[in-house]
């Protein structure tokens, strides 16, 4: 498949086309306020498309075949780059104006009202929620890092490309309850987004121990590739793959957490007006 008409560059383009033309007719009639913060948004938007692109393609995607810590790289990339950016351009008005009325109210009304849409919306509410999101972000993380799963995603392309599309869209859902994106918003209080972070960042870290301590490859499909680019031992690169998930993977967690204690601390310490009696004697 020609690198212009892969699945990556493909739903980039259309993502960046749909935002273009719903950021066009949302721009009209807003105050100053409004139009800065979706200048924001939008630069936040076209840094999460560039990260996609720069993790699915080119150099990148060409060495994650043959490196393991190119290919933790690429999940870095997407799960604590894409998409928080993603979240904090909350483009979801933007992506859904521009396509056809037919089109939104045949999704729309069918998956709003119909018996069948049922277990969806169900789905839909749970995961929209801090634990259920929490549970589906980190168990898609260890799940895919099965061997087996592993090295199926690298022999074969479309299982490839579900893996990557899994990883960013649970790491959306986990982000959405750390920072508003509207519509959505973050249902936790300041301490209990420090709590929802701080404890997402165990199950990776156990996943880097193990990947560190192994005394052999864990994974045929790289441990079984005799000309590694570099000169790099299988064992070297699994090591490399675990440093990637501790430093780089960690960076995200460690700002989430410093901001949410600050705001935490901002509303701890903000005092509360005086409340007025509720009757009040004539004077």
């Amino acid at each position: 498949m020609s690198a212009l008409f892969s699945p990556p560059v493909l739903g980039v383009a259309a993502a960046a086309v749909l935002y273009w033309r719903g950021s066009r007719r949302r721009l009209r009639a807003v105050d100053s306020h409004r139009r800065v913060l979706r200048r924001w948004r939008a630069v936040a938007f076209a840094a999460a498309l560039a990260t996609v692109l720069v993790a699915l393609t080119g150099p990148i995607d060409r060495l994650a075949d043959r490196l393991f810590w190119i290919h933790m790289l690429q999940h870095v990339l997407l799960v604590m780059v894409a998409a928080p950016l993603l979240v904090l351009a909350a483009p979801w008005h933007e992506l859904w104006r521009p396509l056809p009325l037919g089109l939104r109210r045949g999704v729309a009304k069918p998956v709003a009202r119909r018996r069948w849409a049922a277990p969806i919306r169900r789905a839909g509410a749970g995961l929209g929620r801090p634990i259920p999101a929490w549970i589906a972000f980190n168990a898609n993380l260890l799940i895919w890092h099965w061997p087996r799963l592993y090295d199926l995603a690298l022999r074969d392309e479309w299982v490839h490309d579900l893996e990557h599309l899994l990883f960013l869209g649970t790491a959306v859902l986990f982000w959405a309850q750390v920072w508003d994106s509207p519509p959505l918003r973050a249902r936790l209080s300041p301490f209990g987004r420090v709590a929802y972070v701080t404890a997402a960042t165990v199950p990776a870290w156990v996943l880097a121990v193990i990947l560190a301590m192994a005394s052999t490859p864990l994974y045929p499909a790289y441990g079984g590739d005799a000309a590694r680019p570099w000169g790099i031992s299988a064992l070297i690169d699994q090591q490399l793959a675990a440093g990637i998930m501790w430093g780089p993977g960690g960076i995200p967690f460690s700002v989430a957490v410093f901001l949410g204690i600050y705001r935490w601390l901002q509303t701890e310490g903000q005092v509360a007006p005086p409340r007025r009696p509720r009757f009040a004697g004539r004077r």
